[in-house]
């Protein structure tokens, strides 16, 4: 059975996470991950009571990093307090992702292991590719932990 992952980000960076999904999509066809995010909303729905539902339904919520993720009022007031709430209590893993340089010291997700490997924005590796690769396999490692534990995956 997938683990359903729900992903945070600010608008502004959508070029970014269409980048990290197509990274993503190994993990899809393997069944290990049922992605989510708001580009998923039709038409005509509440966005807001969808969002919170797929958001508390999820085993591993990602959150894209960025001055503009922080700056974000429904990122950073609304959807990242709902994620560290579910992760404190451990009903979800939460992953920071950095994609771009921002001071993030004194956030509430500061407390938590970041990807890409030593907390390098993904754009300043030399190659977004790699980056995202190395973004992948930590996820991967989330769901190898989060399989391991019988209390990990409903």
């Amino acid at each position: 059975m997938p683990f359903d992952m729900f992903i945070s980000y600010s608008h502004k960076d959508q070029k970014m996470r269409e980048e990290l999904e197509t990274h993503l999509a190994v993990l899809r066809r393997q069944g290990l991950i049922r992605h989510w995010y708001d580009g998923d909303i039709v038409p005509g729905t509440e966005w807001g009571s969808l969002t919170m539902g797929h958001l508390n339904n999820a085993h591993i919520i990602l959150l894209l990093i960025s001055a503009r993720f922080i700056a974000s009022e429904f990122c950073y007031s609304i959807e990242l307090q709902a994620a560290m709430a579910r992760h404190d209590a451990g009903k979800a893993r939460v992953i920071p992702i950095l994609l771009y340089p921002c001071d993030w010291s004194d956030t509430p997700f500061a407390k938590l292991k970041a990807l890409p490997f030593d907390g390098k924005p993904v754009d300043e590796w030399s190659s977004r590719d790699k980056a995202l690769t190395d973004v992948v396999k930590g996820i991967r490692r989330v769901i190898q932990d989060l399989s391991a534990d019988p209390n990990g995956h409903s």
